[in-house]
């Protein structure tokens, strides 16, 4: 059978039947894919072809033949422009079951494994107003006024906005009244063609226990006339401010976070509780996005483990200590390994903070560190940034021999070909897999995957 010719620019009716690990509707046309961004597994769509290739293409919605019943009014204004997410237009009931559908794939195509043990998605208590943390790229209009907001999906164009629906509430006030202050002072905005001007980001970071929040700007250089007078005009007007920071970016990139910050008022950390425990958040600090449902997984973590007091428990990528320290009151002993030293003070800080003794960090890399520690843990817990584990962290792991494994991911495809290299020659026994979710309306999903040495026994 000849296949049809695809052109750029074609209309073509697509039955969409799955949901891409991008977010994107999938749906077939003569045998082969198409990808089809707002759409949703039972989508009847005409769609117009943007991108060609032999095996696949791109479309764009033109028109909705018959919505599928999983479909639903986006709660955001304009959330058919804005990149920040791609499923406000999928009933969240739906959303979990393709997340965990998606952790599925990633492990049967990419890991191998046959029925893997997934269990369903932790579901959020809160689809929307739960995001912790927001960082804006900030723009001019044409008309040069000061704006903030997310990229147009598979732009840059920005999208103004004075507050978004999946943000903690609590920080809405503060986008609209800082875009116009930023305004008023006269300070250049950032260009990032010409590398020219100088306010690059707005960071708005809350504690969900505490309130207390944190305002940053991202700059080019330090150079802001009036800064401190306008960081306690801050404060003041807005009592659950604690921090008023600079950080400093000079490089041409896209990551936001440069190397240095200065608190200009307050304090340069917020308070967050987790898990009973008090921990101080800096503004480059990683924590996780959204601290209710980052503690049901751990409560799922500490329920699996079924820990009894007498385990050696290593943590690496261990950050500031989010997950060492609540696992550490349940072990004999506990040690974290993180390669950022500015992460290492600030998990020692928090460890003193909550009296807990039992544990050390060690700063450096997982495949240094871990072999010269000379002590045989019981369980190893890894929960690496998105890219996964480099193949010597996973030969380190292979010949250090943890009789337990626990690996927490962000993205199913690296965690499943890291579990594939981990059970490889039935070293590992993968025995579940829990996913969580962490990014209502979104296509990302967070998952703790439990392996068990082959030579142990269970409950050791």
């Amino acid at each position: 059978m000849t296949k049809t010719i695809w052109k750029q620019g074609e209309l073509i009716e697509v039955n969409i039947t799955d949901l891409s690990d991008t977010g994107d509707g999938v749906g077939r046309w003569e045998q082969r894919v198409v990808f089809v961004p707002d759409t949703v597994p039972g989508d009847r769509a005409v769609v117009r072809l943007v991108y060609v290739k032999p095996q696949f293409a791109r479309g764009k919605l033109q028109k909705l033949l018959q919505p599928s019943c999983y479909r639903l009014r986006p709660n955001c204004i304009v959330a058919d422009k804005c990149g920040g997410c791609q499923w406000q237009h999928i009933n969240y009931e739906y959303q979990l079951l393709a997340k965990r559908n998606l952790v599925i794939q990633a492990l049967e195509r990419i890991g191998g494994f046959i029925q893997p043990p997934v269990n369903p998605v932790l579901a959020s208590a809160n689809a929307f107003g739960y995001r912790n943390k927001a960082t804006y790229p900030v723009g001019l209009s044409a008309t040069g006024n000061v704006q903030a907001g997310y990229y147009q999906k598979g732009s840059h164009e920005l999208i103004n906005l004075n507050q978004c629906p999946v943000q903690d509430v609590r920080l809405n006030p503060l986008l609209a009244q800082v875009k116009q202050d930023i305004q008023k002072r006269g300070w250049e905005i950032y260009n990032e063609q010409r590398h020219t001007g100088v306010i690059r980001h707005l960071g708005l970071r809350i504690g969900r226990r505490t309130g207390e929040i944190l305002l940053t700007l991202v700059v080019k250089d330090w150079n802001l006339p009036g800064i401190e007078q306008q960081a306690q005009k801050w404060l003041h007007h807005y009592p659950d401010v604690v921090g008023v920071c600079l950080n400093r970016n000079p490089e041409r990139t896209n990551v936001i976070f440069g190397a240095e910050t200065r608190c200009v008022a307050g304090v340069p950390y917020l308070r967050e509780k987790l898990a009973g425990l008090e921990f101080q958040v800096r503004p480059d600090t990683f924590f996780q996005i959204y601290t209710e449902t980052a503690e049901a997984l751990l409560q799922a973590i500490q329920s699996q483990l079924q820990l009894r007091g007498h385990e050696v428990l290593i943590d690496t990528y261990c950050g500031i200590g989010t997950l060492t320290l609540p696992l550490a009151k349940q072990v004999r002993t506990a040690i974290g390994i993180e390669r950022q030293p500015e992460a290492v003070a600030q998990a020692v800080a928090n460890a003193r903070a909550n009296g807990i003794d039992n544990v050390t960090f060690e700063t450096g890399t997982v495949e240094n560190l871990l072999p010269k520690l000379k002590i045989k843990p019981d369980i190893v817990l890894l929960d690496p940034p998105r890219k996964g584990c480099d193949r010597q962290v996973i030969e380190t792991l292979l010949a250090t021999k943890p009789s337990r494994i626990v690996y927490v991911s962000c993205k199913p495809a690296t965690l499943a070909r890291d579990l594939k290299l981990l059970c490889e020659n039935k070293a590992y026994n993968l025995t579940l897999v829990q996913p969580a979710d962490f990014f209502p309306q979104t296509a990302h999903v967070e998952a703790a995957a439990f392996l068990l040495r082959s030579d142990s026994e269970k409950g050791t």
